[in-house]
Formats: structure tokens, C-alpha cells, sequence
């Protein structure tokens, strides 16, 4: 039986991409499909995946951009994909670094269920695990999910961290129109919840679960550029979203 289907999008990933790490994942776990979506790259991405795909055609599946959509596309595309499949229970987005591991999102989905439609990892710095982030990318990222948190009226300590898993009725409803930002549709899919369940009730069905482990790579996507141009995107979206 299809227990999860996780979107991963990717980017020119084919100098970090870990196939091994991949393909160790999913031998053990016969429930689980990667739904890789090429971004438009222009390095040999898509031959890796395709190669990986002829040893676990079953679970391997390549959805292909001939252009650059931006990361919000990306997930967007390859959840339409895998939603078409009614097998699948859960759905789940990952980044292709794996900065946060294929098990602990595994793990994550687990938790997913009749009474909890939408769980997503949080990357909270405890003495029992292992959270390595750059000083300044932590320092902006605090400012910008507290903001973000005060934004949208929920508690939510990282509402940007790139794992998150969904029941199919709230996937459904998470992915079903374009976002506004490429970056920041995390922070969409939150409003559009918020639209459709009220804060109330989402507070019941949505849990956030300190990761194990996160390590932040050398050659992330988004730019330090980038942590000026967010507060145009933040204003965007709440314009957009109140």
C-alpha cells in the first residue's frame, strides 16, 4: 500500500545530489514515491534522476520544467502530480539538499492523521538535537518568522522550514491555486488554511515537531539579496491573503 508521495524540488542539483542517500530510503520503504520536479536546470540533473528512476521505477518519478518557475511552481506542480494518484495517504515537500532527512520526514508524516491534518519540522535549537545553522542566516530567519508569526496570529516558531506534510483534503486545498511568492508560500499555504478552516480549528489539526537534525549547506538557493526583497513579498501576500 502508498502510504506518502514527497515532492522535492530541484534546481542545477546535480553536483550535490545524493543518490545513494535516496536510493538506501527507498529500498526499505516500498510505501514511498520521490516526485522530483527539474526546475528548468541546465546541468545534468534530470540524467541523475532519470538513472535513479531505472533502478526504482516504481518510486521514482520525474516531472520536467523546460523553465525556471521558482521553487513555489516547483512544489506546486509536483503535488499535482502525485495527487492524481489516490493511493497516496500523505503528501509531503522536501528540499533536494536534504538539510532535513528523507527518514525524519518520514517520520514526520507518521504523525499525520484523522486528528492531525498538517505537520510540518521546525528547526528549534534544543541540548537533545542537532540543529547546525549558519549565525547570520539564523539571526535573519528569527526576525523573519517572528514577523511572520505576528502576521499571520498563530504561534508558529518556523513556519519556514522546508518539510512539511499534509493529509490529502488539506493538500488539496494548499496547492490548488498558483502563490503569489516563489519563496514564501509556505507562509501562503498558512493563510489559505486559515481562509478555509478559520485559526481556531487549524490550531487543533496542525502541529509543528523540533527536528532531530538540520545542517545548513554551503550553496543554499536563496541569496542574502534575498533578505531585503522578502519584506516587499511579506506586504504582497498580506495585502493579498487579509
Amino acid at each position: 500500500m502508498k502510504t506518502l508521495a514527497i515532492v522535492i524540488p530541484c534546481y542545477n542539483e546535480a553536483k550535490r545530489f545524493q543518490t545513494q542517500r535516496f536510493s538506501n530510503f527507498l529500498t526499505k520503504r516500498d510505501g514511498v514515491s520521490l516526485f522530483y520536479v527539474d526546475d528548468g536546470s541546465s546541468d545534468t540533473t534530470s540524467h541523475i534522476i532519470r538513472e535513479l528512476k531505472g533502478t526504482l521505477p516504481k518510486q521514482v518519478h520525474l516531472i520536467t520544467h523546460l523553465k525556471n518557475k521558482g521553487k513555489a511552481e516547483a512544489v506546486r506542480t509536483g503535488m499535482g502530480v502525485a495527487l492524481q494518484n489516490e493511493s497516496y495517504m500523505h503528501f509531503a515537500f522536501l528540499d533536494a539538499d536534504l538539510s532535513t532527512s528523507l527518514e525524519e520526514c518520514y517520520e514526520i508524516a507518521t504523525k499525520v492523521n484523522e486528528t492531525k491534518a498538517f505537520v510540518f519540522g521546525s528547526r528549534i535549537k534544543k541540548l537533545d538535537n542537532n540543529i547546525q545553522r549558519k549565525k547570520h542566516r539564523f539571526v535573519i530567519g528569527r526576525v523573519i518568522a517572528t514577523f511572520i508569526s505576528n502576521m499571520l496570529k498563530l504561534p508558529i516558531y518556523d513556519s519556514q522550514c522546508g518539510c512539511k506534510v499534509f493529509r490529502k483534503d488539506w493538500a488539496l486545498i494548499a496547492f490548488k491555486d498558483s502563490f503569489k511568492s516563489t519563496w514564501l508560500f509556505d507562509v501562503e499555504i498558512f493563510y489559505r488554511f486559515i481562509r478555509h478552516f478559520g485559526r481556531e480549528v487549524i490550531q487543533t489539526e496542525i502541529e509543528e515537531v523540533p527536528l532531530k537534525d538540520w545542517v545548513d549547506t554551503k550553496d543554499s538557493k536563496v541569496s542574502l539579496l534575498y533578505g531585503l526583497k522578502v519584506w516587499f513579498d511579506l506586504i504582497k501576500i498580506y495585502r493579498y491573503y487579509k
